[in-house]
């Protein structure tokens, strides 16, 4: 069983996080890419789970893109949208349910765009909630403002006093510097802070996030504003009353959708990214100024596997072990030490401390002997970033791969002395990384199987110690 959810023969894509009955019940767009048939369409499905690792599928036969979930006094509403071609228009659909298993669709609330307001093609994604200050329901939703540039991408905006009749309003977020819509947005507060979540797919490829004292704006920027890497995407969030959680998808290459691989090469990791893949779930937190991070689910570390004994074997540079800790003393070079052979569902959790200036360290994923053919999660103090890098990068090939791993890096904030936590979760093609429960970095390795987990520090000193593995 995989930890990161995928559905059988299909994708997973855009969540729509929602908690009932002590249950988490979030649904997600299905599709089947080639594998159609009469028994497996695209649709609405809602998982049930307790965990985030153990789900069960709910088909709920409707047919649409993304929206949102409520429960008002007994009667779940559903909000979609759909999409018309000749003349192409989005439009915003709504249907209920008693029993969140059978859903009625309700064709005369069906509504599309104000053009005066909003372009007629991105009008999608409705998001819709109860605003306690006005006492009315909101939706906001992915769209373009009218305007006389491209660069019109914004979070609309509509308010209704009965969930079925909506009054267009001007954008709630719209500072007209993207080339695209904002999708799957999503609004919360926290404390005294609201949020405003959503993806975008042009300039930027990431969800972002923006904060405000108030539901109307101005809406801030925070200091790093996204919560991993482009292989996370259309993420939105959702709470038990508790805990806030934030679901996303990590694609998939195996389409190479958009064609811009390089010549010559047989392989996925130079494949774009495709829309759908695998579920990625991260819990959020906030720091007393109200910025947001995200940090892994202990139920979801605790689904790799059993502690493994790790073995270790110096390659290169000045290495010690003492208390079941390696410390690497390279102060001019490079160190590399190989570990345990890697499996295909597996986790390697580990503290690292810097005990002297230091220009990069950590760790390789399906490395070979040599230290050279791999992946490589790497802490550039340098340059602040902890960063991805395949293999080709280390080869002359390597000016072929720069362009395929944009946004494959996160920012980095460390300080000499601290102790860092590391957690890197493998399962199968899909690793998820996080420092210190704050910083999480997703991607996918396709090319590369086998080989072993290694640790690496150049120009420096870094001491690993309270290193575990974990293997299914």
């Amino acid at each position: 069983m995989a930890v990161y959810y995928r559905p059988e023969r299909a994708v997973l894509g855009d969540v729509i996080p929602f908690f009932d009955d002590g249950t988490f019940k979030p649904f997600y767009l299905r599709n089947y890419r080639g594998n159609r048939d009469a028994d497996h369409h695209d649709s609405w499905v809602m998982l049930s789970t307790k965990d985030h690792v153990h789900f069960q599928e709910h088909d709920t036969h409707i047919v649409g893109g993304t929206g949102s979930v409520i429960n008002v006094d007994g009667l779940y509403h559903m909000f979609f949208c759909t999409f018309q071609q000749d003349p192409e228009r989005n439009y915003i659909d709504h249907a209920v349910s008693e029993d969140l298993d059978t859903w009625r669709e309700i064709p005369e609330d069906r509504f599309r765009s104000d053009d005066d307001i909003y372009a007629p093609v991105h009008f999608r994604d409705p998001f819709v909630f109860w605003n306690e200050d006005e006492k009315r329901w909101w939706m906001i939703f992915a769209a373009q403002k009218q305007g006389p540039t491209t660069r019109r991408a914004c979070v609309g905006l509509c308010k209704s006093d009965d969930l079925h009749h909506w009054e267009f309003c001007q954008p709630l977020y719209a500072p007209m510097d993207a080339q695209c819509a904002f999708e799957c947005p999503d609004m919360f507060k926290w404390g005294d802070w609201y949020y405003l979540v959503f993806s975008c797919y042009a300039d930027r490829f990431q969800t972002l996030y923006r904060m405000s004292r108030s539901p109307e704006g101005p809406w801030l920027t925070p200091e790093i504003d996204t919560f991993d890497t482009r292989a996370f995407y259309a993420a939105k969030t959702g709470t038990d009353g508790t805990r806030r959680f934030i679901y996303g998808w990590n694609p998939t290459r195996e389409c190479n959708q958009h064609f811009f691989d390089p010549q010559q090469h047989d392989g996925l990791d130079c494949n774009t990214w495709d829309w759908g893949g695998s579920l990625i779930v991260h819990e959020l937190w906030q720091d007393e100024r109200g910025m947001l991070y995200v940090k892994p689910l202990d139920t979801v570390l605790a689904a790799f596997g059993d502690e493994q004994s790790v073995a270790a074997r110096p390659l290169s540079g000045a290495w010690t072990n003492a208390d079941e800790a390696w410390t690497a003393d390279t102060p001019y070079g490079y160190a590399a030490l190989l570990l345990n052979d890697i499996a295909g569902t597996c986790r390697l959790s580990m503290d690292a401390e810097l005990l002297a200036d230091t220009a990069q360290f950590g760790v390789a994923l399906h490395v070979d002997e040599g230290f050279a053919v791999g992946y490589y999660a790497i802490a550039d103090l340098f340059n602040q970033r902890l960063e991805f890098k395949s293999g080709v990068r280390m080869t002359e090939r390597g000016g072929q791969k720069f362009p395929y791993e944009v946004e494959q890096e996160r920012p980095l904030q460390h300080k000499l002395g601290r102790k860092v936590h590391i957690d890197v979760c493998v399962d199968g093609t899909v690793l998820e990384v996080y420092l210190d429960g704050r910083i999480a970095m997703g991607t996918r390795m396709f090319d590369i199987t086998g080989g072993h987990w290694g640790l690496f520090a150049s120009e420096g000193k870094v001491r690993f110690e309270n290193i575990h593995l974990f293997a299914k």
